[in-house]
Order: C-alpha cells, then sequence, then structure tokens
C-alpha cells in the first residue's frame, strides 16, 4: 500500500488514480497528523510525500515530517512531490533520508516507474548481511560472464549490482581509473529487463560544451550551419535501453542543468526541433572522481547528484583486492596469447613471479595490470612466465616513463598527471606562484584554485 500525503484533493485523486491503474492500493492523509497516525499499518511500503501542507511554501512542514518518518520507520521509503523550481528542497530532503523526489507536472510513466523502483528496491534489501556470498552462488544468479574476482570486497559490490540491475534506478559506479567501472555497467545492463535494448556509451568528458545538446540530444537538418542532415542523439539511441554517462565528473558545469532537466522529466528536443520526445531509459554514470568533493568546490551541481545516485557502487582498487591477481593475470596471459597468435607463450605463471605480482602496488589497476602482461607475452620465452621476465618488463616501463615526457598508459589519472607537474613547477621555482603559473600556463587565480583542489601546501 502507498500513503499519498497532501493537502490538495485534486493532487490526491490524481496520484490515486495512476498508480490504481499501475495495480496498487493506496491510501492518503492532509497534513503530518494524520500521516503520523497511518504509519503503523503493516501493509504500508511507500509514502508519496508533498512538501507543503499548507499556505507555506518553504518546505519546512514536509522537511519535519519527512524527519519523523525516517525516525518512527527508517525502513519505510519516502519519495518526494517538489516543484521544479524547488529542486533545492527535494536536495535537503534527500539528505534527510528520502529515496527519491518527483517534480510537478509529472510524466505519469516516469513517476510509476520511479514507484515500482523503489519498492523493488526495498524488496530485494538483504535481510542477512552477515554472511557472504560465494562466487558461485552469484554466477548461478546472474550473467557476470567476463568479470573476474573473488574477494569478498569484490563480490559484495557485484551482489549489489545484480540486484539493482533488475530494477531502473539510476546508478553511479565510482573508482578509480582502470577499476572496470564500463565491465560493471554492461553487466547492469545485461542482467537488467533492458537485456534486448541498446546498451550506448558516452564519454562525457570528451564531449566539447558547445557540442554537448547536439551530441546528447541530435539535431534536426538546418539547426545550425553544419546541420547537413538530420542527426540522432546519444538519449534516443538509448531509448529501451541503458545510457552510460561516464567521466559524468568531467561534465561542463553549464551543462549539468540540461542534464538534469533531462533526467528529471524524461523528454528533450534535439536542437532546432519544437517537438518533444519522450525517454524510456535507465541512467548508469561513472566517474574517477570525488563527486561530493567536486560539489563543495563548486564544481557539481548538487541537484545533480542526487538524482543520478540513487544506489552508488564504489569499485574496489586493485590493490584492496589482491587475492585477484593470479586469477586476472593468468586470465590475461592466455588472452594476450590468443591475441597474438603466439600458441608457445607463457600459459602459467611460476610462484615467484606470482608473488611478485601480487605484491605489486598497480596504480593503473586491472588496466595498467592487463598491459603489463601483454608485455610479458612478447618477451618472455617458454611455457612459464617467470620473475626474470617480469622484472624485465618493469624495467622497460620505468625506462619509457622516464625517458619520455609521459608516464606509462594506466599508472597515471589525468589529475594525479597535473597535481604532479605542479608539484614539480613549484619546486624547480623554489615556491614562487607566479613563475609556476607562467611556466604551467596558467593565471595566478587558476593556479590557486588547483593548489586548494589538490591540497597541495605552498
Amino acid at each position: 500500500m502507498i500513503l499519498i500525503v497532501d493537502d490538495d484533493q485534486a493532487v490526491v485523486h490524481s496520484l490515486g488514480l495512476l498508480l490504481k491503474q499501475a495495480g496498487f492500493a493506496t491510501t492518503s492523509a492532509p497534513d503530518a497528523q494524520g500521516t503520523l497516525a497511518q504509519l503503523g499499518h503493516p501493509d504500508l511500503k511507500l509514502v508519496l510525500q508533498d512538501m507543503n501542507f499548507s499556505r507555506q511554501t518553504s518546505g519546512d512542514e514536509g522537511l519535519e515530517l519527512l524527519r519523523r518518518i525516517k525516525t518512527e520507520r527508517p525502513e519505510l521509503p519516502v519519495m518526494l512531490i517538489t516543484a521544479w523550481g524547488s529542486i533545492e528542497l527535494a536536495v535537503k530532503g534527500m539528505k534527510a533520508g528520502a529515496s527519491d523526489f518527483v517534480t510537478k507536472p509529472w510524466q505519469n510513466d516516469h513517476l510509476i516507474q520511479s514507484v515500482r523502483t523503489i519498492l523493488n528496491l526495498a524488496a530485494g534489501a538483504p535481510k542477512n548481511t552477515a554472511r557472504a556470498i560465494s562466487r558461485d552462488e552469484l554466477d548461478e544468479r546472474y550473467d557476470f560472464a567476463g568479470i573476474l574476482g573473488n574477494e569478498p570486497s569484490f563480490l559484495r559490490i557485484l551482489e549489489l549490482a545484480g540486484r539493482v540491475a533488475a530494477t531502473d534506478a539510476s546508478v553511479l559506479i565510482t573508482g578509480e581509473s582502470g577499476t572496470g567501472k564500463e565491465v560493471v555497467a554492461e553487466a547492469i545492463h545485461r542482467n537488467s529487463p533492458r537485456r534486448e535494448g541498446p546498451f550506448v556509451k558516452v564519454n562525457l568528458g570528451a564531449v566539447p560544451p558547445t557540442l554537448f545538446e547536439s551530441e546528447m540530444f541530435g539535431h534536426v537538418r538546418g539547426a545550425f550551419t553544419d546541420a547537413k542532415r538530420d542527426r540522432t542523439g546519444r538519449f534516443a539511441a538509448a531509448n529501451g535501453g541503458t545510457l552510460l554517462l561516464d567521466e559524468i565528473g568531467d561534465l561542463d558545469f553549464r551543462c549539468q542543468v540540461k542534464l538534469l532537466r533531462v533526467l528529471q522529466d524524461r523528454t528533450f528536443e534535439p536542437v532546432g526541433s519544437n517537438t518533444t520526445q519522450k525517454l524510456d531509459i535507465r541512467v548508469v554514470c561513472a566517474t574517477n572522481r570525488d563527486l561530493r568533493q567536486a560539489v563543495a568546490e563548486g564544481s557539481f551541481r548538487e541537484d545533480l547528484l542526487y538524482r543520478i545516485n540513487l544506489i552508488t557502487l564504489g569499485i574496489p582498487s586493485l590493490a584492496e583486492r589482491p587475492g585477484d591477481i593470479p586469477l586476472l593475470a593468468s586470465h590475461f596471459l592466455a588472452r594476450a596469447a590468443a591475441a597474438f597468435g603466439k600458441s608457445d607463450a607463457s600459459r602459467e605463471i611460476s610462484p615467484e613471479a606470482r608473488n611478485w605480482l601480487t605484491a605489486q602496488a598497480w596504480p593503473g589497476n586491472v588496466r595498467q595490470l592487463e598491459h603489463f602482461l601483454a608485455r610479458t607475452v612478447l618477451l618472455a620465452s617458454g611455457s612459464t612466465l617467470d620473475l626474470a621476465t617480469c622484472k624485465r618488463v618493469l624495467a622497460m616501463d620505468q625506462s619509457d616513463s622516464g625517458s619520455g615526457a609521459l608516464p606509462a598508459v594506466g599508472s597515471m589519472t589525468v589529475d594525479e598527471v597535473e597535481k604532479a607537474m605542479i608539484e614539480k613547477s613549484l619546486q624547480h621555482h623554489d615556491g614562487n606562484i607566479s613563475k609556476a603559473a607562467e611556466s604551467l600556463g596558467l593565471s595566478r587565480a587558476a593556479l590557486y584554485r588547483r593548489l586548494e583542489k589538490y591540497r597541495i601546501p605552498t
């Protein structure tokens, strides 16, 4: 049963009819007192709550009611209803424990989809978290083909990914560069009801702000000078399936509000067109940045963060799952041997080499390990990968990163490279900010922003 909390009887009637047609039983309350009186109902599964119950529009009443609901029934999900102009109020509600929010006027299909998602997530919550799930159990329930790993920290993430795949919940996948965020996103799509639909990937960090609308929403012929034909945007291409927004933390701030509007309304208009198109997609986002820190720095919208991370999956680094390194190494050896057509290449790893591989830091994570093993296949002789070959490849990598201007591929992220170059420039100029900024091609203000971002002392 769903409890609708709103003092506007027209809204209550409209929502009640919509939910009834979708197969949900409903009840209603006009204010906080009526809501609290019904919290003890055993069949109550969700509260759909407006943020204002009187002529006041501050939302304080709604926030206070939300806090009281979460105090009395912390497991009961609450979905907020607010106006588009009050998104900031919805963000406060999400911080106070709300599961999701919908804006007025709502899209019927999207509202029902959100309700089903919240209910499915609540129903699928694990009842017993004490016992760790095994890899065999995971493989019986879900399709995680191509994803290797047995470490408990990694299996917990895969289990959560499998459970949320059955819903349409927005998922934010975080983790260091090279940890396999895109692979997990593909697995979520593969295990979802949308598996027969398209899986569309877009690297938002590579989309210039001036081309964002055309790339994401498409355009019609004649919309601008070079628009010689109609173009389908990424949202339309993903309709009926899953859209992966990779590197969302690098999205230009001005484009973030455009993305938020589409994710909220599930509608868009191609550039140059007045025709509104509806969306039926599942959105998965990925980033190697700390978005909460980006919000604090003012480079990422807080309302967008709460829209995209109904569920967050933090992929552990390879350093956090060292027990998986031998398994991954054996897999990458075999794959590289097949790719290079070397049937006589190393198929086994000596105990010394295995221990050495496990002890390495691998800052580039799985991607760096794969690259490293591919090079060993090209250099190794015999059927067993030994420690000497590993050290030869390491020496080559160190030589490559030392002789050229760039580090080895997969060993550092862009942010890490930028931080290292700033520190090197400051050291070279004995801490002189003006000279360091000039050598880096930055203004003093821009350099100070980066010093604060990377917490570099001066």
